[in-house]
């Protein structure tokens, strides 16, 4: 079990390795790159929303598995491609909350998003057994995981 943990993990910072790789060829404009990014931020955070409303509630498996895969395939799809430098000023929907700091620290980002993306894949894993406790458990290291990169690279509204 522990090499797959390790596996994951190391794939995991593969992935991100290629995204932040990427993202000096990051298609469209500044604009565009913040507001793409945006929009998948909101998107998660939507899907968030909908697992705590089922822990919450009425535990409804197939919204929870729904929810759960959404938050895992943008995790999974390269996200870091739409952090090109330079776009921790300006506008997408709405001014960004990038700190400049996420372009001065690598390692950490490599660690948060690694973390993130470990976190997702394991909710994903978790939703499809239908066991809402372990759901639960989940949520909360998801969360942590999330709050692991607003912390240090999102400036307040």
């Amino acid at each position: 079990m522990k090499l797959k943990t390790v596996t994951a993990a190391a794939l995991a910072a593969a992935t991100l390795g290629l995204s932040l790789a990427a993202s000096a060829q990051s298609i469209g404009k500044p604009e565009d790159n913040i507001r793409w990014r945006q929009s998948a931020y909101h998107t998660m955070a939507w899907s968030m929303g909908r697992i705590k409303a089922n822990i919450d509630g009425t535990y409804n498996k197939d919204q929870v598995i729904q929810a759960a895969n959404v938050i895992q395939a943008i995790a999974n799809s390269g996200l870091g491609a739409l952090f090109p430098a330079g776009t921790d000023s300006g506008k997408g929907h709405k001014e960004t909350r990038l700190k400049s700091d996420f372009f001065k620290d690598s390692p950490k980002v490599v660690e948060v998003a690694t973390a993130f993306n470990k976190e997702a894949n394991e909710m994903a894993k978790l939703a499809a057994t239908g066991d809402a406790a372990a759901v639960k458990a989940q949520f909360g290291k998801l969360g942590a995981s999330c709050k692991g990169c607003h912390d240090p690279f999102r400036k307040e509204e």
